[in-house]
């Protein structure tokens, strides 16, 4: 009877301890586990912020690379003569931007007076008169012709529409801005037309509800109360196509008809600055005034997309406030 009293006694310490081992062994395992967390977590914090920091870098020093190769053109010719000059003669030493800057900003107004009425009554019509089934049929469409690569666009504005320009017009040459906007307008217009559509189909339909109520029409309803509601959105998707208008190089150099001349008619061959500098750098000395000058109308060109980017991004902050 002691004696399994003491060996009892005995026993209860070495219990204890293997159950503070195992109550020890069990807390380090949670610790371990957090520990793990906080290190992954803070790994991959580390790599979001290297590769947006790496991303930010590889546009900091392409910008600097254009301006410091581009603004080397002045040194050669005055400001007011590559910006306000029309004469492009790189031969004779004479490099005026006018004519690429005026086409370019001509292109994009042109293209723009097209594509956003067009685009506007496709998304309306989307948004509102198509039944759901016919809805879901012609969505994916429009999203599978902004994949359609750009020289296909052109390959067909030149086989197709210059022909067909010039038969209706009676020209001798169908390529120009028209040729060129029109081209621009058909890449585009599933862009804006998409987003559009999404922009409207994203009002509350309490809005039209109550526009029904008090007695308006349909079209009333859609431009008194949807459009206007939407106006941020259809404000995205245009300055969106727009960019894309502008950066665009394959299909404008195709139809356009690349002659450094002011175009003065819409059946007129000019040239733009997407178009200029890819018809003409591969014939340019690297260290002249000519390349410098192709190297400044590029980061032009970066200028016009980043503003145009920072007026999407100030849409988005403006809309999501609303």
């Amino acid at each position: 009877m002691l004696e399994s009293t003491h060996a009892g006694r005995q026993s209860r310490p070495r219990l204890s301890a293997e159950l503070g081992k195992a109550i020890l062994a069990g807390s380090s395992k949670p610790f371990d586990r957090r520990s793990r967390l906080f290190f992954t977590n803070r790994l991959f914090r580390y790599l979001c912020i290297a590769a947006a920091s790496f991303v930010c870098l590889i546009l900091f020093l392409i910008l600097l690379l254009m301006f410091r190769t581009g603004v080397l053109t002045f040194s050669h010719i005055s400001v007011a003569d590559f910006f306000f000059s029309a004469e492009w003669n790189p031969e004779n030493e004479q490099y005026g931007a006018l004519i690429f800057i005026f086409g370019t900003f001509a292109l994009t107004a042109l293209t723009l007076l097209i594509c956003v009425p067009i685009s506007l009554i496709i998304a309306v019509f989307l948004s509102v008169f198509v039944p759901p089934w016919l809805k879901n049929m012609l969505r994916p469409v429009l999203d599978l012709l902004v994949g359609i690569p750009s020289v296909v666009y052109g390959y067909l504005g030149l086989t197709v529409l210059i022909p067909l320009i010039r038969n209706v017009t009676g020209s001798g040459m169908g390529d120009g801005l028209l040729a060129a906007a029109l081209v621009l307008t058909i890449m585009v217009l599933p862009t804006v037309s998409r987003i559009s559509d999404d922009a409207i189909s994203a009002v509350p339909s309490k809005f039209s509800d109550a526009s029904y109520a008090l007695g308006a029409t349909r079209f009333q309803t859609v431009w008194r109360v949807l459009l206007p509601s939407a106006k941020s959105g259809i404000m995205y998707a245009v300055i969106l196509g727009m960019a894309r208008a502008v950066g665009e190089t394959m299909a404008v150099v195709m139809v356009i008809g690349n002659t450094p001349q002011l175009a003065d008619s819409l059946l007129k061959p000019t040239s733009v600055l997407t178009s200029n500098i890819v018809m003409q750098i591969s014939n340019v000395p690297f260290d002249s005034t000519w390349n410098y000058a192709l190297y400044l109308m590029g980061f032009l060109l970066l200028v016009i997309s980043l503003l145009m980017i920072v007026a999407i991004r100030w849409l988005q902050r403006k809309g999501s406030q609303a």
